[in-house]
């Protein structure tokens, strides 16, 4: 009898411990063969295992090829279901959860591996499918827009010098190395005055390089160096600089090597690090003398004007540094505690993650969407957009630039190849037997590196010059006014926005009230159902304003779907209240048509709370370049004047319907919003806004009893506001939401969790909340819950043979016993090794069917047992049963042979056998 002293966590039962939490951030790679996906729910996938015994259990997947360190999450799903988001392994390939922190219940039906949404293959590779539209002829890109009157991607006139500081490192709250304080400063020569200043962030990338081998450590092991990444935006720096900026990239490898510990991925870490740089350049501006070499010879910097650009996870790193400086917290886990000595007047973000969908209303934005993200290949950014409609005044313009034919990585030339000192590479792969239409290097909409860079240069530059030089000359190029910087030729770049001089709007998700929808139908972001989701699960591609979040479905974020197979019915939105366009010049409506679709026309109407109606004028929306690889669903501006309505006699200020009548013979077409419009750059009204931060209770279960324990909210600021909370079932995954109304100091939010003790072993569970905010309110830490952990020590394992010499044909057998029935399903594991001696058995003198459940593989060719990758015979001992057989079927075949034998021993995490794990031998003997 073997006594073993670890226990391993069978397929059906381990999701009873793993939630969602964000963390670690990893890119997409190529495409590949197909998802990894369990067939049935009598084993894991080939490349799965559940290793580890009490507080160590963990889930972890392991692709054959590496997988690129970058900003996207790699979350493990069960169908539609986040079950959690996994630590990466050092080899680059392996990828675990962690059991004790990640507790929600639910049944193994479709194990999965997404990042950026996409479904990643066995490899690690964006999965693509075999009938899609990526082989098709090449896209042709939109056409080319109109010149705007200034071009900001021009340089300016002032020379540049460039230098770096290298400070003590700081110590970040969960965190157990400190973070360096590097950065290279380029600077304006002979500027006057103080000049504005220009703070960039970059994203998550490796951290560490040696020759062509690269890692996420931190620090960095002996023999290698620190990846650059902070260098990587020079010329965006010096074009800034030679217009007068002051500009400083920093450094954040400290916190891309350790972000998979914290719950947000890093945002507030990133956020902490942006502010310690912050206070830095506040101090030396008011005692230039302590400040190092490079800063002070650059002209002193206006903390007053500052703009923050962030790339990927740094993009939203610096969306959470403008919460936190508008609105600031005493939380005890921010890393940053000193006085906020600087104003933040815009931000720009490019291919930003937002796992928290929590942006800043009130500080304006510029959002690059690369249309060719390999990374963040759900454009998630979006949310920067389309999440601050109605949370507060609406003055803050929020600008999403659609940028066709650019990936993730060529923003920073430090991730580019031919320019990175460390091994770089594109982001969206190029895979030789299926070109991608669009994204492929040489089709007619993928831009070079070099394209790339201008025009990421020349955009930046477009939002300092509104946002902190407050010309409103270049506005045009950022809010969706059809114009184009000449200095981004030939890239192709399309813009929308939402706030600035728009009012009055009609939204079909508008918090105000119920939306009414006649000729259509209002449809929901996120969905797991077809008939609710705006894109049915069969859409090839995908739609940055409908990317998920960490829910299976939202409440207040949709459209309205039109689908027509013949013009002149109108699809008609009527809002809860009459609607106020007076003193608008325009309506101007983002409207969604299929890519590569053309000549989607409508007939815009609309009507006054008095029944009159007018017809406002024709508009035609084409659709972006985009295969099933892209996220090329975005919705286009168009803008069709007010004064058929103003001659008609309408009275504008109270405005009932919005009519959209397709004139085109069929189509599909998705109404994001509509509203009053007029040019201009207001100046911004920061709110007070009331803030929410979730906190995270862990308790033990107890053996008895019943207790009661609240999930932790904090709520400062001003004023109050609404947030809508959604609290996850723990078995299902699934989310109740209500809509919440917070202010500072009251008690608004009660999340009671009850908890029932036992003396039974099991997983504990993870009780969740997010939040969201709808107005009046911003949100920090998005995500809270109370853990209940288990204090049940665990049953011992024994295995007993039943028969383990027998005739080929018959099963050999094992009894696995546990000393106690536990609450939930306990196995385990076992790895096929090498016999000792003797002849072992083969992948023919075992059923395929066992073969295939245990590890994915054929019997062919004919291959020793020990020699096939990822096999790992298992077994389950059911809730509430002592015990359970472990069974490895033989066939019998035609071949006179001598006995055969099978050696199974316990496997680590990585799947490797234990030296000193438990092992069973059985022996099969020939039928002669």
């Amino acid at each position: 009898m073997i006594r073993a002293r670890r226990i391993w966590v069978t397929a059906t039962a381990v999701l009873a411990m793993a939630g969602g939490v964000p963390g670690v951030a990893q890119a997409a790679g190529p495409p590949g063969a197909g998802p990894v996906r369990a067939a049935t729910d009598s084993g894991l996938p080939p490349g799965w295992k559940v290793t580890g015994e009490g507080a160590g259990r963990r889930l972890v997947w392991r692709s054959t090829a590496p997988v690129p360190m970058g900003d996207a999450r790699v979350d493990f799903y069960a169908g539609d279901r986040l079950i959690g988001t996994p630590e990466p392994g050092r080899d680059g390939r392996t990828f675990g959860l962690d059991l004790k922190r990640q507790q929600r219940a639910g049944v193994l039906t479709d194990l999965q591996v997404r990042s950026g949404g996409r479904v990643l293959d066995a490899a690690g590779r964006a999965h693509a499918s075999d009938t899609g539209t990526a082989g098709a002829a090449a896209a042709v890109p939109p056409a080319r827009l109109p010149a705007n009157s200034v071009d900001p991607g021009k340089p300016g006139t002032y020379r540049t010098g460039t230098g770096e500081y290298r400070l003590d490192p700081v110590r970040l709250p969960g965190f157990a190395e400190p973070v360096e304080m590097r950065a290279v400063v380029v600077a304006p020569k002979g500027a006057p005055g103080k000049r504005p200043l220009a703070l960039f962030l970059h994203g998550r990338h490796v951290t560490c390089y040696a020759g062509d081998e690269v890692s996420g450590d931190w620090p960095c092991k002996p023999g290698t160096k620190p990846v650059p990444s902070y260098r990587g935006y020079l010329s965006d720096q010096r074009l800034l600089a030679s217009q007068g900026y002051v500009t400083v990239s920093i450094s954040a490898n400290g916190v891309n090597g350790q972000d998979w510990q914290t719950d947000d991925g890093g945002a507030l870490a990133r956020s902490a690090l942006v502010r310690h740089h912050l206070a830095r350049w506040a101090g030396w501006s008011a005692h230039p003398a302590s400040a190092p070499e490079a800063v002070r010879k650059a002209p002193k910097a206006d903390l007053g004007r500052v703009l923050l650009v962030g790339h990927s996870r740094g993009g939203e790193g610096v969306n959470r540094a403008a919460t936190d400086s508008l609105y600031p917290t005493a939380a005890a886990d921010d890393g940053y505690r000193g006085a906020v000595r600087w104003h933040i007047r815009g931000t720009v973000l490019i291919g930003p993650t937002i796992f928290g969908q929590n942006p800043v209303p009130d500080v304006p934005s510029a959002t690059i969407l690369p249309g060719c993200d390999g990374d963040v290949s759900d454009l998630q950014g979006q949310v920067y957009v389309d999440g601050t409609r109605g949370v507060s005044n609406g003055t803050a313009l929020h600008s999403a630039v659609y940028m066709v034919g650019a990936d993730h990585n060529f923003f920073n030339s430090e991730w580019t190849p031919g320019t990175a000192e460390a091994p770089a590479e594109d982001d969206f792969y190029e895979d030789p037997e299926q070109k991608d239409a669009v994204c492929s290097p040489g089709t007619a909409t993928r831009l070079t590196a070099d394209q790339q860079h201008r025009a990421g240069s020349t955009y930046i530059a477009a939002a300092a010059r509104l946002f902190v030089a407050g010309d409103d000359r270049v506005r045009p190029l950022l809010d969706g006014s059809g114009k184009r910087a000449p200095s981004a030729d030939p890239a192709r770049v399309l813009t929308h926005a939402v706030g600035a001089r728009r009012g009055g709007g009609f939204l079909p998700d508008s918090p105000d009230g119920k939306v009414t929808v006649t000729g259509a139908r209002l449809c929901s972001a996120v969905d797991p159902d077809d008939r609710k989701a705006c894109l049915g699960s069969s859409t090839e591609g995908g739609s940055p304003h409908f990317a998920s979040w960490e829910i299976p479905s939202e409440t207040g974020r949709g459209a309205v779907a039109l689908k027509w197979s013949a013009p002149g019915s109108p699809a008609r939105v009527r809002p809860a209240a009459p609607v106020r366009l007076d003193g608008a010049e325009a309506l101007t409506l983002r409207v969604i048509v299929p890519p590569g679709s053309t000549g989607t026309r409508f007939d815009v109407a609309v009507t006054d709370s008095r029944g009159k109606r007018a017809v406002l004028g024709r508009t035609t929306v084409d659709g972006l370049p985009g295969t099933e690889r892209t996220a090329s669903y975005w919705a286009r501006e168009v803008r069709v004047p007010l004064s058929a309505a103003t001659r008609a006699g309408l009275d504008l200020k109270h405005l009932a319907a919005l009519d959209l009548t397709p004139r085109s013979t069929k189509g599909r077409a998705w109404l994001m919003d509509a509203w009053g419009w007029r040019p201009g750059t207001p100046a911004v009204r920061e709110a007070s806004l009331t803030r929410v931060d979730l906190g995270r209770l862990t308790v033990q279960e107890g053996d008895s009893g019943v207790r009661t324990y609240r999930v932790p909210v904090r709520m400062s600021g001003h004023g109050s506001g609404q947030v809508r909370m959604y609290v996850i079932d723990p078995t299902t995954g699934a989310a109740t939401q209500r809509l919440v109304t917070v202010r500072p100091g009251a008690q608004d939010i009660d999340l009671p969790v009850t908890v029932k003790g036992d003396t039974r072993y099991s997983y504990g569970s993870r009780n969740d909340v997010v939040v969201k905010a709808v107005r009046g309110a911003v949100v920090g830490a998005h995500r809270g819950g109370v853990t209940v952990l288990d204090d049940d020590p665990r049953p011992e394992v024994t295995v007993t043979p039943l028969a383990d010499r027998v005739t080929e044909g018959q099963p050999l057998k094992w009894k696995v016993s546990l000393s106690e029935a536990a609450a939930v399903d306990l196995g385990s594991v076992f790895r096929v090794v090498p016999v000792t001696d003797g002849t072992e058995l083969s992948t023919k003198d075992v059923t395929a069917e066992w073969l295939s459940q245990n590890s994915g593989a054929e019997p062919d060719p004919e291959r020793a047992l020990s020699t096939v990758e990822y096999l790992t015979p298992w077994v389950d001992v059911p809730a509430g049963r002592l015990s359970a057989v472990l069974t490895v079927p033989t066939v019998k075949d035609q071949v006179k042979e001598g006995p055969e034998q099978v050696r199974l021993r316990l496997a680590d995490e990585y799947g490797e056998p234990l030296e000193d794990g438990p092992e069973v031998t059985g022996t099969v003997l020939d039928s002669e």
